[in-house]
């Protein structure tokens, strides 16, 4: 079972990251950002598209630059995770320019995808760009007349295409662990992608930890990192609520796999066993009882 975090990956390397926080977070106030001009960029472990995928950016979020090679950039997403990131994928951001989506009237996309399109038409052409559930976009004005139920948003490349109202929410706010569980139903049997981080494929720990960010929290990238985090508390597997964390692996110390506990001994979670993709299984079914090695609570 291949899964998000393993020793190769993210054991060592990825634990010396997240301990050296800090020193991560310590960038210079007029520090380079990129905004992310694709629907969802992939970060890279070396600067070469044939190296392996170690997470994502999607659409308009900005990323911080930690370091720069031709046609690439070494950068810290917003859950401080470091990949590199082609720049062809990206549009530099001025010094004194704020990031995308940061004032104004944003919206978020709610569905699983959202289509943009150059009119407020769905025939007159195909859509520019499809992109993943959680995208924000700025709003610059409401459609009238016959255009009602289209909205005209700014694009991070300073370009403007339309929206459909329904793809969209403005009221945007941090959920229930309910409201959480129940998101998590919507993305049943959307694959499995190794290093994903959108809806268009998580891998384990990608999907728990938009779980989590649904409820406003934002968590570390990686299974083991999770189980390490200190913003949850160990607690035993008999006392196990809704929302909570669950994490499988050979140990404690080579936690593999990760998936959130829904109730009724089940739990959700991004796997490739059996058919790769979103699913709901039951803790006491094999190889999750056997392999089940941690669990965690929110603080």
């Amino acid at each position: 079972m291949r899964a998000r975090a393993h020793p190769v990956r993210a054991g060592l390397r990825r634990g010396i990251l997240w301990a050296l926080l800090s020193c991560c977070l310590s960038v210079a106030n007029d520090s380079a950002k990129l905004v992310v001009t694709v629907p969802v960029a992939n970060l890279y472990s070396t600067p070469a598209g044939n190296s392996d995928v170690v997470s994502q950016a999607i659409y308009g979020s900005d990323v911080e630059v930690l370091e720069e090679q031709t046609s690439w950039a070494k950068v810290q997403t917003s859950d401080h995770y470091t990949g590199w990131l082609s720049l062809s994928e990206t549009r530099r951001l001025s010094a004194s320019e704020p990031s995308y989506a940061s004032s104004g009237k944003v919206l978020q996309v709610t569905g699983l995808s959202a289509n943009l399109y150059r009119e407020p038409d769905v025939t007159e052409h195909r859509p520019l760009l499809t992109v993943p559930y959680e995208t924000q976009l700025e709003l610059l004005a409401e459609g009238k007349g016959d255009d009602v139920g289209w909205l005209h948003v700014r694009l991070p490349d300073t370009q403007s295409a339309w929206i459909q109202q329904g793809d969209v929410d403005s009221d945007t706010h941090a959920l229930s662990i309910g409201e959480s569980i129940t998101l998590g139903k919507r993305f049943l049997g959307v694959t499995y992608t190794w290093g994903g981080r959108s809806s268009f494929g998580f891998d384990c720990s990608g999907f728990t930890q938009m779980l989590v960010r649904s409820r406003g929290i934002n968590m570390p990238r990686d299974a083991d990192l999770q189980a390490a985090w200190d913003g949850v508390v160990v607690i035993k597997r008999k006392r196990l609520r809704p929302g909570d964390l669950l994490f499988f692996g050979g140990s404690p110390d080579h936690i593999t796999h990760t998936g959130m506990f829904i109730g009724h001994g089940q739990f959700i979670h991004d796997t490739t066993n059996g058919h790769p993709g979103v699913q709901i299984s039951r803790l006491n079914d094999q190889p999750w009882s056997r392999l089940l090695v941690a669990c965690r609570r929110i603080k």
